[in-house]
Parts: C-alpha cells; structure tokens; sequence
C-alpha cells in the first residue's frame, strides 16, 4: 500500500512542525515549507495526495493560491487559517478547497479530516473508473476536464470533480444533503451547505445547464438533488 504524502504550507515553524511531527506518527509522508515559492517549486516535481495551506503567507495571497491549486492539480486542499469568519470559510470552499480547518487546532482533528478525505469506497478487482460518458459530455477525472461532443475542453476543480462524481456514481437516485455530507466529509452546517451550492452551480454552467430548468441536475427543494443523465463509465 502506497503511502500518502501530505504536503505542509506555513509560515510558522511551530506549525509546521506539530502537524509534521503528528501525520509521521499516523503513517503519512510528509514536506513542510515556509514559502509559497518553496511549495509550488515542489509541486512541478511531485503532486502530493493532500495539501494543508495556510491562507496569511508572507509571498503570496493564499485564497489565489488555493484558487489555483484547485483548478491545476489533483491534490486534496484543505486550507489551515487562523481566519474564523464564516464567510472567510465559505470564501475557501467556494475557491475550491476541500476542507477548512481553524487555528488553534488539535493536530488529532486534522489527521482524522485527511483521513476522511483520503478514504474512498472500496472497488472490487480494480481501481475506480476515471472516464464517465454521459448526454454527449466526457468526464475525465484523471485530467479534470469535461469534453463535449464538439471537442472543446473545461476544466474542473478537485472540489467540483469530488460532486460530479458523486452524481455520475448514482444517477437517476436522490442525493441528500447528509448523503453529500457523509461521501464528501466536512463539517455539517452553513459553510458546507454554500459551498456545495456553489460547485452545483459551478458543474451547471459548465454544462450549459439553463439555471433556470437544469436538464441533469435537478434540486429536489427540502431533499437534495437528482442527477438525470443516462451514464456509462470506461
């Protein structure tokens, strides 16, 4: 078994150190840095499975950092701040992190959160598809893009990919808000709810879907969503 690499972006050496010092004991691989220059030079040699940001970094801004990192690599983002504003987490989650843990913290909580992240259903004989055809649209989720019947590629982030999949896995089959909450991880509440409204709206437009009358993701209002498409998977 593989093990995961856990990628570490704070300026604080305390931090730096707590977190590294406690995913080592969990099992984990990990690289810390200071600087977002240090990080992303990294990150051109090898893409780490999870990536802890602190958002206050002295070179660069974080929300445009995670921004990034979510429409560009694969990694899991979870965003590590001392910013405690509801609106500063739905702001990150909105950007495309996948989680969104608060200073001070217990190091305990955020290697149960990777955990949690990292843990995926178990398939039977063979690693999980990676390429899904539905109503004329390729969903590649080794690349992160969406090709439609013309050819013409859009990419998706981490955090919309994780959503999408959700839909393609079970269509035709309501989703709940607690179903969502249960496959995604995350903490129940506001934030969560916002974040996930917004990558709904976000895989719509990428679609094409009219906001209006969606033709593939219906809001089943007080229940959850449907997914409608006609799926098949490579």
């Amino acid at each position: 078994m593989t093990t995961a690499h856990i990628a570490i972006l704070d300026d604080e050496p305390e931090i730096r150190q707590i977190l590294s010092q406690a995913l080592q004991d969990a099992g984990f691989q990990t690289s810390a840095y200071a600087r977002a220059t240090e990080f992303e030079a990294a990150l051109r040699k090898v893409t780490p499975d999870v990536c802890l940001v602190d958002l206050g970094l002295p070179d660069r801004d974080g929300l445009a950092l995670v921004h990034r990192l979510a429409l560009e690599s694969g990694a899991t983002i979870i965003i590590i701040s001392g910013r405690a504003q509801v609106q500063d987490r739905v702001t990150g989650l909105e950007l495309g992190a996948d989680d969104y843990i608060i200073k001070p913290f217990d190091p305990a909580e955020v290697v149960a959160r990777i955990r949690a992240r990292l843990r995926k259903p178990a398939t039977a004989g063979s690693a999980s598809p990676q390429t899904a055809h539905f109503n004329g649209w390729v969903a590649q989720f080794d690349r992160y893009v969406l090709i439609d019947d013309q050819g013409l590629e859009t990419p998706f982030s981490h955090a919309e990919g994780e959503v999408l999949r959700l839909f393609l896995e079970s269509p035709k089959r309501l989703i709940s808000r607690t179903q969502m909450l249960d496959t995604l991880g995350g903490s129940a509440g506001e934030s969560f709810d916002r974040a996930m409204d917004v990558r709904i709206s976000r895989l719509r437009t990428k679609l094409r879907e009219d906001p209006r009358n969606p033709r593939l993701i219906k809001t089943i209002y007080g229940a959850g969503y449907i997914f409608l498409g006609d799926v098949a998977w490579a």
